[in-house]
């Protein structure tokens, strides 16, 4: 199985930090409506989060859809491959068109750079990684239905360039260790988490002493 529905816990108000991302969220959230359909905006296409492992990128995928009460979707590009001829492309294709058929939703494709690793090298598989990707790429540039597509990555130097020529995406986003203030509001969101009063912590002290640290080791 390569498409996983993925529950919806987390909001963006439970993701620290992220501002800038937020906002655009928050704006471009409401070209989903029937308003922005009639007027005619365009729904939008995508994002690419880049950055530092555990800092937030996967959990910020998943408030998306929350945030715009959109049905989430997980695929996963290391399940793609099969090892009988032609059958990764179809699981690719069978993947793609059940997302559009499930539009308008969201499709997070998590650490996209481990799905095509091996395209700069591509005679080692055969070539499959490069048709994987000619074919995502197609689908990402042509596609009409509503799919709104968070791919994250953790290492930049593995993806192909092709991927991140302007128009596949909407914007691309850098998301670093969380600074003083994200911090500071990712220690709030994990004590009211464990229902605990943040307002008895000295966050701005926990804030300091946590410099250096991701979100992942702060939780």
């Amino acid at each position: 199985r390569v498409l996983d529905c993925v529950p919806q816990r987390e909001g963006l108000d439970e993701v620290g930090g992220l501002g800038g991302l937020k906002v655009w969220l928050e704006k471009r959230g409401k070209a989903f409506t029937p308003e922005a359909e009639k007027f005619g905006v365009p729904a939008p296409r995508g994002i690419l989060l880049l950055g530092v492992q555990g800092c937030g990128k996967s959990l910020a995928a998943k408030a998306v859809a929350k945030a715009w009460g959109l049905p989430l979707l997980r695929l996963e590009p290391g399940r793609l491959f099969d090892k009988f001829i032609g059958e990764s492309e179809k699981n690719l294709d069978h993947a793609l068109a059940t997302a559009e058929r499930m539009a308008p939703c969201v499709l997070m494709i998590d650490e996209i750079e481990k799905g095509f690793a091996s395209v700069a090298s591509s005679e080692s598989d055969g070539g499959l990684s490069r048709r994987i990707l000619g074919r995502l790429l197609g689908w990402l540039q042509n596609r009409e239905a509503p799919v709104f597509l968070v791919a994250t990555c953790n290492q930049i130097t593995a993806l192909p360039p092709e991927l991140m020529r302007k128009g596949r995406f909407d914007e691309i986003f850098f998301i670093d260790l969380p600074a003083l203030e994200e911090r500071r509001q990712i220690f709030t969101v994990h004590l009211k988490r464990r229902q605990r009063d943040p307002a008895l912590f000295d966050l701005v002290a926990l804030a300091q002493a946590f410099d250096g640290f991701s979100g992942a080791e702060i939780e």
